[in-house]
């Protein structure tokens, strides 16, 4: 046998042949997405380090310098797909840019942008970006290179952490407390923010960690780029403020600090709350995140609710009606500005008609009896849309996006009885073993299909042995290698950094996230929740076979929250609540601030430490209480992904 060691491994062969005629493909392309990413530019990105509250490295733009070797310009090293590596090169121009006067963006400084609209007296900020780190390191090179000017209002384009987390980078204690500061946000802003971040977030954050390659080294093996930028802030402090003011019609107008803006809400589009905005005074047109410089996410593998691309494209085209014809220049919350009526209406029109596509022909195929991974097999871009770089797969994919549109409409399931009620992993594995006649002939079939290129097919047998035996290493490694090759030959970069992850951990034997808790809700995120999104906290947390036995009534008094009442309860291993009221026959009394309650209901606090607490008392029958607390489940990051 063949034997694997734990070690990374140069690129095959076979990805060295795709690598090459992938880069054919590509060579001779146009730059004018060079030209577009450096147009503008004031300074380069500055400092090239931001360092956190640990000393270390919350971003590092120097770790990507590697992209920007003369000796891999024209050929990138074969363990990156070439097109990945283009848009890598792309994302890693950084800095202060000028979209248009009056309108300044810093790039590259998080995985998104922040722009900076000039008042007559201060700053409208758009999107302060994931980190408080990185979104005050941004202003503060506005300010040393435009001047110096206070903050007048903070606009959230839609309800993800890369563009609301970064707000104490921006606005001071002083400011908030004062309330001279506008915050502005899409209708459902608050709502959607914080329950993507809490009922699933435990489990959002380990596979993010996996399809942003948290644990990745940058360089020409490892992490190389999101294809939406360049990665994620490491370990940053995220804030989050209220908005105080929501926008909930499309052309609803405001004037703030002599600047005009029109906005057009866009739920359900690339975040189930959304806005573009328009500057008639500049010609300037905002689209968010809806579009830009590459197909996105209809489903993002790191876990969300799917999205609907359907209305995704209606609203792509509803801002070409509204605004194409009065716009001269068109930036968006990721990636570079396009200038030029005729280019942006180009642009919008081909992204809408790329959502479009993978909708209806989606819906086209499962209507003649395609299965989902059938669908994805087939659907291809046509030419006058799949040459077009800004709608290749770098962070979404055709593959799964076409998939996410299946699921939106039709679920997991495909109809065939056999796939209604399959074994789970670990049992399932040990079946196929046993009949493809045990680990060794599995890695030895394997091992054949390895050597002829069939990575995917060589993934899936494999996985069988690793999940019957997770301790046997040959299995593992041949695994390893064959996921670090499907990562090379990647142009999406979450693909690339799941598959390399993966790679990772079952080297490693394991992720190095064990025993790291996943309960605790940040302050910021506290702030801003709703105790009825806390006691929904709760029932996820229920360990129902636990808990059948329990009847408990809790009423709860919320002392920081004007004494807001609300009641839950335990019954039959089901958790149930009631907002707004008491129960007279509870047996249990809590009142609590907001932040000791959601302690308690997060896990991040045991009820002996609450107990006793001037912020957190209790009444009635402390036992009973007692009794619900050891009957819910604490959740830890570091659950196995590529192991059973």
């Amino acid at each position: 046998m063949n034997l694997r060691t734990p070690e990374r491994k140069p690129a095959s062969d076979v990805t060295r042949a795709r690598q090459e005629e992938t880069r054919r493909h590509i060579a001779g392309a146009s730059q004018l997405d060079f030209e577009l990413a450096t147009r503008g530019r004031i300074c380069e990105g500055s400092p090239r380090q931001v360092l956190g509250r640990f000393g270390h490295a919350v971003w590092d733009l120097d770790s990507y310098a590697f992209l920007d070797d003369p000796a891999h310009l024209d050929t990138p090293p074969a363990t990156v797909n070439p097109s990945l590596w283009r848009q890598g090169r792309l994302n890693n121009v950084a800095g202060l840019f000028e979209v248009t006067p009056g309108i300044y963006q810093v790039r590259g400084m998080d995985i998104s942008n922040i722009t900076f609209i000039a008042g007559e007296t201060g700053w409208i900020i758009i999107d302060p970006l994931t980190s408080e780190e990185t979104a005050r390191a941004s202003i503060a090179l506005v300010d040393a290179h435009v001047g110096a000017r206070p903050v007048v209002a903070v606009i959230y384009t839609h309800s993800h952490t890369d563009h609301f987390g970064g707000i104490y980078g921006v606005l001071s204690p002083e400011d908030l407390e004062a309330a001279r500061v506008q915050l502005i946000a899409p209708a459902g802003f608050l709502e959607a923010a914080i329950s993507e971040n809490v009922l699933a977030g435990t489990v959002m954050l380990r596979r993010a960690t996996y399809m942003y390659g948290a644990f990745l080294p940058h360089d020409a093996q490892g992490h190389v780029d999101t294809g939406l930028g360049k990665g994620l802030p490491a370990l940053p402090n995220v804030g989050l403020v209220a908005p105080t003011l929501e926008i909930e019609t499309t052309g609803s107008e405001l004037i703030i600090d002599g600047v005009r803006m029109i906005f057009q809400i866009t739920p359900g589009t690339e975040a189930p709350a959304e806005m573009n905005i328009f500057f008639p005074d500049a010609r300037a047109l905002c689209m968010a995140e809806n579009c830009t410089a590459n197909q996105h996410n209809v489903y993002t593998p790191r876990g969300a609710q799917i999205r609907d691309a359907l209305l995704w494209s209606k609203y792509i085209d509803e801002s070409l009606v509204l605004y194409g014809p009065d716009t001269d220049v068109m930036f968006a919350s990721h990636h570079w500005p396009r200038w030029g009526r005729e280019n942006i209406a180009h642009f919008l029109a081909s992204q809408r008609d790329a959502y479009r596509f993978v909708h209806d022909q989606t819906l086209r195929l499962a209507n003649l009896g395609f299965t989902m991974n059938e669908i994805a097999e087939q659907l291809e871009l046509p030419a006058t849309l799949g040459d077009e770089f800004f709608n290749r797969g770098y962070y979404g994919t055709l593959s799964h996006n076409s998939k996410a549109v299946y699921q939106r409409y039709l679920g997991w399931f495909d109809a065939n009885p056999a796939h209604l009620w399959p074994h789970p992993p670990v049992e399932a594995a040990k079946r196929y073993v046993e009949c493809m006649g045990g680990a060794d002939a599995v890695i030895e079939k394997a091992q054949r299909y390895f050597d002829e290129g069939d990575y995917r097919w060589v993934v899936e047998m494999v996985n069988h042995a690793v999940f019957a035996d997770p301790q046997n290493e040959q299995a593992r490694y041949l695994q390893a290698d064959a996921l670090e090759q499907l990562g090379y030959q990647s142009e999406s970069g979450p693909w690339r950094d799941f598959y390399l992850t993966g790679a990772l951990e079952l080297r490693a034997n394991g992720t190095a996230l064990k025993g790291v808790k996943g309960n605790a809700l940040g302050p910021a995120l506290v702030r801003s929740m709703t105790v009825e999104l806390l006691t929904d906290l709760l029932g996820v947390r229920l360990n129902a076979p636990r808990a059948t036995h329990l009847d408990i009534d809790v009423n709860l008094v919320v002392s920081d929250r004007g004494d807001e009442p609300s009641t839950f309860g335990v019954r039959g291993g089901v958790l149930h609540a009631r907002q707004g009221s008491t129960n007279p026959d509870a047996t249990v009394q809590i009142r609590a601030s907001l932040e000791a309650f959601s302690g308690f209901a997060s896990g991040s606090k045991s009820l002996d430490e609450l107990l006793g607490n001037e912020d957190f008392t209790v009444e009635g029958d402390q036992e009973l209480l007692a009794s619900l607390a050891s009957c819910l489940d604490d959740f830890e990051f570091g659950f196995e992904i590529v192991l059973p």
